[in-house]
């Protein structure tokens, strides 16, 4: 059985009941940095062997957990942090038990942007997770470009390296529009920081970074006054 088991974004309080169950029981935990997820074996008490199991290496190892499981031992797979499959390895696993009909589930449990979403104050009804942008500035204009008439909230993930450039980017390619970026969610120094993007990107400016952050962008509004509905069909 493949157990897809989402750890917690930052507190490790976090974590479920349910996901501590299935960490105890598996046969072997694959993680996306073993290091990390020692700590959080090591912080419940669980003593599981552990494989790397990441976007360098998620093909070959991949082969190897599907024979595994193949064999009838259970696997659980982990990232660093959040849901396993959410700009994480995951997918190509999942891709692969279900091409050679292997059981499997997923814990749910915290993912970054759904909490920097409730936290930012934009529309939560329609949303678009983007995930990570490309790092060149041309690519990343037209990667922001697919998404400009999207009346829908936009959400990204950027390192620290690079959000200085994205919110840049983001300024020409949408205009000053209404945004919010956070980090260091669940955690003591948790911040979510609203306003425009030239306020956003301001502030940044000033600022020495570090974590990951989830930037959330407006979508475009619409001008509804001049839109006329059309009359009920007869049928």
């Amino acid at each position: 059985m493949l157990y897809l088991v989402a750890t917690p974004i930052g507190n490790l309080n976090d974590i479920t009941l349910r996901a501590l169950e299935v960490l105890r029981q598996v046969d072997l935990i694959a993680s996306e940095d073993t290091r990390k997820t020692g700590i959080l074996l090591k912080h419940f008490d669980i003593q599981k062997p552990q494989i790397s199991f990441h976007e360098h290496n998620e093909q070959r190892v991949g082969a190897h957990i599907e024979e595994l499981l193949k064999q009838g031992q259970s696997v659980a797979i982990v990232s660093d942090a959040g849901t396993p499959g959410i700009s994480d390895p995951g997918f190509t696993l999942v891709r692969r038990a279900i091409q050679a009909q292997i059981e499997f589930t997923m814990i749910p449990g915290p993912t970054a942007f759904v909490m920097a979403l409730v936290l930012s104050g934009l529309p939560v009804h329609s949303f678009t997770f983007r995930g990570f942008p490309p790092r060149k500035t041309v690519a990343r204009h037209k990667f922001f470009l697919v998404d400009k008439e999207a009346p829908h909230t936009l959400i990204f993930y950027e390192s620290p390296y690079r959000l200085e450039s994205f919110l840049r980017d983001a300024l020409d390619v949408f205009g000053d529009r209404t945004a919010a970026i956070a980090n260091d969610l669940t955690k003591m120094f948790e911040k979510v920081e609203r306003g425009t993007l030239s306020s956003l990107l301001s502030s940044v400016e000033k600022t020495k970074l570090k974590g990951e952050f989830v930037v959330l962008i407006a979508g475009q509004q619409r001008d509804t006054q001049t839109y006329t509905l059309p009359e009920d069909d007869d049928e």
